[in-house]
Formats: C-alpha cells, structure tokens, sequence
C-alpha cells in the first residue's frame, strides 16, 4: 500500500488522474468508477483533459436500489452529470436500481465483471470505514450483493436528499472479493471525518469490521490522502 498526502482535494485528483494516464499509457481498457463528493476532483481532471475514452469500458461500484436512472440522486444520473456526458466511453455498466429480480440483477454484474476485469478502481472510504456499500461485518468473499444501508452511511449520504426519510435503505453493490480482483487501485480520502477510518485501514489490523483493512492484502493500492484525512497516521 502507497500513502501519498496532498495538501487538498484538487491536488488529489491530479495525482489520480495522472495514474490513470499512466496506466491507460500500460493498456488498461476497463476503469472501476465510484460516486460520491470524493471522485468528483479526479472526474474534473478527466473532463477537461483531452484524454480520450472512447475505447474505454466502465463498471461502477454501486446503485441505489429502487430509484430510477433518471432520478437526479441516483448513481447513473451522478455519473452522467460529472462525466460520461463530457467524456464518452466505449460501453458504461452501473447495477440496475429498478430490477425487479435483484438476485438475478447481481448474478449478471458478476458476469459482466468476469467478462470485463477491473484495470483501475478508484474508490472512497466511508466514515465507518466501509468501500462501495460494503458495511462493517461483510464478508471479504462477497461478490455482487444486495445491502442494507447502516445508520451511519444513510446520515452521511442525506445530504444529497430533501430528508433522511428519503435516502434508499438498500444499494447493489460490487462486493469486497470483486474490489480485490482489480489489478489497481486508487483510494481517495479527504476531510478529517475520515482520518479515523483511514488509520485504521492503514495502521490497524485487516478485519471485517473495517472493510477497507483488506487493501492492506491487495498488492497494487495507492492511498491518496489531504492533511486533514492523514492527521491521525504515525
């Protein structure tokens, strides 16, 4: 696991987005997308780029189940907004929120996953120190599941929403197994509501209550962390 400390968001994304190229430069076709305020940076980098995507692949980590690609919080919509309206990719793949047989939806994204193997995974880090929707207690041989949300993740994720009340209790998610199968991966983390879950994944012991612990096993991580996240790291 690399550790590299930025002074702030902006300069978080170019470091990500300057690994992207690298790796593009190495032959990666299929790039692992995450949503949420922390990518935001490195997708501002990738826009007004002129790199060109267009014989890239693109499968994200998550989806809220039951809203609509159309509605205006959902990941497909998030995605659309911040980049593949600016940037066109070859194929986008993100869980379907409305199949109306989930067991059958997640089987498909572990095939479309299989077909097409992560190159470069950006992620995030929940506060609870969860990656994708992959709470505390899950599994590190999940693949593609249906999840419900923790407290802890539907109050952070409200903000986007009118109320509480409205945010989705379940989410398809990309399991921790799927996440590992990645051949990079990039994690980003800024602000000091993530320092604790950082040291833990960094310093602590690799457990399933801190999801993110496990990158400590995967043998290409780099860890891109503002002042603020890495405040608490010996």
């Amino acid at each position: 696991m690399k550790l590299i400390r930025v002074e702030n968001p902006a300069e978080g994304g170019k470091i990500a987005f300057t690994l992207l190229k690298e790796q593009m430069k190495a032959g990666a076709k299929t790039l692992g997308l995450a949503t949420g305020s922390t990518p935001e940076t490195f997708y501002q980098e990738i826009v007004k780029s002129s790199l060109d995507l267009s014989d890239m692949t693109s499968i994200n980590l998550d989806e809220y189940v039951g809203l609509a690609a159309s509605n205006q919080q959902s990941y497909h919509y998030f995605m659309h907004k911040h980049l593949f309206d600016a940037k066109p990719f070859k194929e986008n793949f993100l869980p379907n929120g409305l199949a109306k047989d989930l067991a059958a939806e997640v089987k498909a994204y572990d095939q479309l996953i299989a077909k097409h193997p992560i190159d470069f995974q950006i992620l995030g880090i929940g506060r609870n120190g969860h990656i994708g929707f992959n709470e505390p207690g899950t599994s590190f041989e999940v693949t593609t599941h249906v999840v419900d949300l923790e407290p802890d993740t539907i109050e952070a994720n409200s903000r986007f929403f009118a109320s509480k009340d409205e945010v989705p209790k379940q989410a398809i998610s990309m399991g921790i197994a799927s996440i590992m199968q990645s051949k990079m991966i990039v994690l980003l983390a800024f602000g000091k509501e993530k320092a604790e879950a950082v040291k833990a994944m960094v310093e602590g012991p690799v457990t399933q209550d801190l999801p993110a612990s496990i990158l400590q096993k995967h043998p290409n991580v780099v860890v891109i962390v503002d002042q603020a996240a890495a405040e608490l790291l010996d």
